[in-house]
C-alpha cells in the first residue's frame, strides 16, 4: 500500500494527504448506509418545511392587498405554526442523527489509530517524539470531536436550506437567480482565498502545539532529573519558545479568519442590493405580485444564515480537517506493517537466532557490533555485564522490540520483522525491569495476556509465580481495582504480576531483562524463584542483575562494549579466569 502524505518535519510521523483522509473516512463509514439515507431524508424534509413560513407571509402580503378575508390570514398563521414545528423537529432530528453517523466514524477513526499508536516500532516513536503522537491522540482527537458538534450540525442544515430556497426562487420567477449568479462569484472568491490560504496555517498551528507537547512531556518525564541538574529555567525558556511559536500561528490564523468574515459581508451587501432591483424591476413590470417579490425577499433573507454558517465554519471546518490529517496519517504509517507476511501458525522450530546484529541509537554511534547468539529451545541462557554493556538493548532487538541496522534475527527460521507484532508477541515475550501495572481491575490486567482465560487459569498463573500469599489478601480478589489510584502493588508484587503474565501468555521464549533487580535483598530469593517458575517448560534469556541467577543457567554469554566476549558455563568461565570470573568476584564481595 502506498501512502500519500503531506510534507512533514524530519523524522515526524507523517500527516496524510486529502485523498488518503477522505479514503479512511469512507472506511469508517462502512455500514451505515441506512443511517445517511435517513439524516438526508429528514434533512430534506426539514427544509422544504422552511420555506412554508415565507411562503405563507408573502401569502398574507397578496390577501391583504386583495382585501381577503381574516379566515384566510388565521389559516395561513396557522400553516406557519405547524410548519415551524415541524421544521424545528425535523432538523434536530437530522442534526442529531448526522452527529451520531458522524460520532461513530470518529470512534472508529480513534480506535484505529490507537491499535496503530500501540503497535508502531519503539524507534519510530522515538524518532518522531512521543509528544507528538499523544498531541494527535488528545489534541487532534478533541478538534474533530468539537467540530463534529459544531462543524457538522451546520452543514447538516445549511446545505439542505440552501439547495432548498434555491428551488423556491426558481419556482417563483426565475429571474431571481440573478441575485444568486452574481454572489456567487464573490463567496467563490472569498474561499478559494481562505483555502489557499488557511490549511497550510492550521496544519503548522497543530505542529507547533506537538512540539510544545513533547517538550512539556519530556520535562515532566525527567522531573527528577531536572530538579537534580537545575535546568527547569532552560527547560520552561524552550517552552516558553514553543509557546509563543504557537501563539503566532493562532495569531495568523485568526487574521485569516477576519479577513474572509470581512469577504462574507461584503458579499451579503451585493446580495440584498441586487435583490431590491430585480423585485422592484418585477414589481413594477407587474411580473409578479408584491406578495411573492415579499417571499422571494424572505427566501434569500432566509438564505444569509445558512450561507453564513456554512463559511463560518469552513475556519472550524479546516482546523478540524489539519487535525483529520495528522490522525490518519498515524494511521496510515502502519499500513505498511499490516502487508507484512503474515505467519498463521507458530514455527515448528523454537531456536531464536540472532545473526550479525548491529545497532545503534544514532548511526555514528552503534551500541551493538556483530552480535551471533543461538538460543536453543528450553535452554536458559545468562547475559551478564557491566551496565552499558549493552545487555538490556540486545534484549529488546532479540525481542523484535527494536531492528537491528544490520544482520537479523529469527525465530524458527523466520525473520522478526516480517512478522506482525501481535504474532511476535505470541512467541516471545519480554519482561523488563519497569513493569506497568495497568488501571483497572487485577483480571482486566491478567487478561491482557490472554483474553480467553478463565478465573482458575489466573488464579493458578499467580500462584504458580508465587504470588499467592498477597493475593489471597485482596479485598475483591481478581475484581480488586490496581493502578493509579487503586490497590497498591509493591515493585516486587507488580514483576510477579507480569511473571504471571508470562505464564498465561505460554509463549515458547521469554526475556527477562533485569526483571528481579528491584526486590530488594529481602525478596531477591521470592521474585528469583518466581522467575524460575514462570521460565519452567520454555527458552529463556535473562539478563542478569544477581549473578547468582547466571550460575544456574546453561549458558553464561558475557557482554563488554556491544559484543559478546565470554560465554560458557559457570565453571568453566571460573576456570578461565577471565572477566566474567573478576566480575563473579566483585559481585561475591559486595552482595
Amino acid at each position: 500500500m502506498t501512502v500519500r502524505t503531506m510534507s512533514a518535519p524530519s523524522g515526524a510521523l507523517p500527516v496524510a494527504d486529502a485523498r488518503a483522509v477522505r479514503a479512511e473516512v469512507l472506511r469508517s463509514l462502512r455500514g451505515q448506509g441506512l443511517r445517511l439515507l435517513a439524516v438526508v431524508v429528514t434533512m430534506v424534509v426539514g427544509a422544504a418545511l422552511g420555506l412554508v413560513a415565507p411562503w405563507a407571509l408573502g401569502r398574507t402580503v397578496d390577501t391583504v392587498l386583495d382585501d381577503g378575508s381574516a379566515r384566510d390570514i388565521w389559516q395561513l398563521g396557522l400553516a406557519m405554526v405547524a410548519a415551524a414545528a415541524g421544521f424545528a423537529a425535523f432538523t434536530a432530528l437530522g442534526v442529531v442523527l448526522s452527529s451520531r453517523l458522524f460520532e461513530t466514524a470518529l470512534a472508529r477513526l480513534r480506535e484505529k489509530m490507537f491499535a496503530t499508536s500501540v503497535g508502531l516500532p519503539l524507534e519510530r516513536v522515538e524518532r518522531s517524539g512521543s509528544g507528538d503522537l499523544i498531541s494527535r491522540a488528545t489534541d487532534d482527537v478533541d478538534e474533530v470531536s468539537s467540530a463534529i458538534g459544531t462543524v457538522v450540525p451546520a452543514l447538516s442544515s445549511s446545505l439542505f436550506t440552501i439547495a432548498a430556497t434555491t428551488v423556491g426562487l426558481t419556482a417563483l420567477d426565475w429571474r431571481f437567480l440573478g441575485a444568486i449568479v452574481l454572489v456567487v462569484p464573490v463567496y467563490a472568491l472569498a474561499v478559494r482565498w481562505y483555502l489557499r490560504t488557511a490549511p497550510g496555517i492550521y496544519a503548522s498551528e497543530r505542529a507547533a502545539m506537538g512540539a510544545r507537547a513533547q517538550q512539556v512531556l519530556g520535562s515532566v518525564r525527567g522531573l527528577r532529573t531536572v530538579h537534580e541538574y537545575d535546568v527547569g529555567p532552560t527547560l520552561a525558556s524552550r517552552i516558553g519558545t514553543h509557546s509563543w511559536e504557537v501563539v503566532r500561528w493562532s495569531m495568523r490564523a485568526r487574521i485569516v479568519q477576519n479577513r474572509f468574515y470581512g469577504r462574507l459581508n461584503a458579499a451579503q451587501f451585493l446580495s440584498m442590493a441586487s435583490l431590491l432591483v430585480i423585485g422592484y424591476y418585477l414589481v413594477g413590470a407587474e411580473a409578479l405580485t408584491v406578495g411573492a417579490t415579499t417571499t422571494a425577499m424572505l427566501f434569500f433573507l432566509r438564505l444569509f444564515e445558512p450561507i453564513e454558517s456554512l463559511l463560518l465554519v469552513i475556519d472550524e471546518l479546516q482546523s478540524a480537517l489539519a487535525s483529520l490529517a495528522r490522525i490518519v496519517g498515524v494511521i496510515d504509517t502502519g499500513a505498511d506493517k499490516g502487508a507484512l507476511t503474515r505467519t498463521p501458525t507458530m514455527p515448528d522450530s523454537f531456536v531464536l537466532e540472532a545473526k550479525n546484529v548491529t545497532f545503534g541509537y544514532s548511526p555514528s554511534r552503534p551500541v551493538l557490533s556483530g552480535v551471533d547468539i543461538r538460543l536453543e529451545p528450553g535452554e536458559k541462557v545468562a547475559l551478564v555485564g557491566a551496565s552499558g554493556a549493552g545487555k538490556t538493548t540486545l534484549a529488546a532487538v532479540l525481542a523484535g522490540v527494536r531492528s537491528p541496522d544490520l544482520g537479523h534475527v529469527d525465530f524458527g527460521g523466520i525473520d522478526l520483522k516480517d512478522v506482525p507484532d501481535t504474532e511476535r508477541a505470541q512467541w516471545i515475550t519480554l519482561v523488563t525491569q519497569e513493569v506497568h501495572v495497568f488501571t483497572g481491575t487485577l483480571r482486566s490486567d491478567l487478561a491482557l495476556a490472554n483474553p480467553s482465560a478463565d478465573d482458575a487459569d489466573m488464579e493458578a498463573a499467580l500462584r504458580t509465580v508465587l504470588a499467592g500469599d498477597w493475593f489471597d489478601l485482596l479485598p475483591d480478589g481478581l475484581d480488586t481495582q490496581i493502578g493509579d489510584a487503586g490497590h497498591p502493588l509493591t515493585p516486587m508484587q507488580a514483576q510477579q504480576l507480569a511473571l504471571a503474565r508470562v505464564v498465561l501468555a505460554d509463549p515458547p521464549v521469554a526475556i527477562l531483562d533485569e526483571a528481579t533487580a528491584d526486590a530488594g535483598s529481602a525478596g531477591a530469593s521470592l521474585l528469583e524463584r518466581s522467575a524460575d517458575a514462570a521460565l519452567e517448560g520454555r527458552s529463556a534469556l535473562i539478563v542478569a542483575h544477581r549473578l547468582g541467577q547466571a550460575r544456574r543457567a546453561d549458558r553464561i554469554l558475557l557482554m563488554d562494549n556491544g559484543k559478546i566476549v565470554e560465554e560458557g558455563v559457570h565453571e568453566a568461565l571460573m576456570e578461565s579466569g577471565g572477566e566474567y570470573a573478576q566480575l563473579w568476584e566483585a559481585w561475591s564481595r559486595h552482595r
